[in-house]
C-alpha cells in the first residue's frame, strides 16, 4: 500500500506559547479507517507530559 510520511504537532503547547514539539510518522494513504488527519497521543519535552499531537498538512 501507498504510506506517506506526514508530520505531528503538539496542539496543548501552542495555547501555551511553548515551543511545540514534532514528530515524523508514516501512514497509510489508502486506508478508509483513518480518513481525516492522524491524531495520537505523544510526549512533549518542554511540558513534560503525553499530548495530543495532530497531523499538520
Amino acid at each position: 500500500m501507498a504510506q506517506e510520511i506526514v508530520t505531528l504537532e503538539c496542539t496543548e503547547a501552542k495555547a501555551l506559547g511553548k515551543p511545540p514539539s514534532r514528530y515524523m510518522t508514516t501512514r497509510n494513504k489508502k486506508s478508509p479507517r483513518t480518513p481525516n488527519r492522524l491524531e495520537k497521543k505523544k510526549y512533549n519535552p518542554f511540558l513534560g507530559r503525553r499530548t495530543l499531537h495532530r497531523e499538520t498538512k
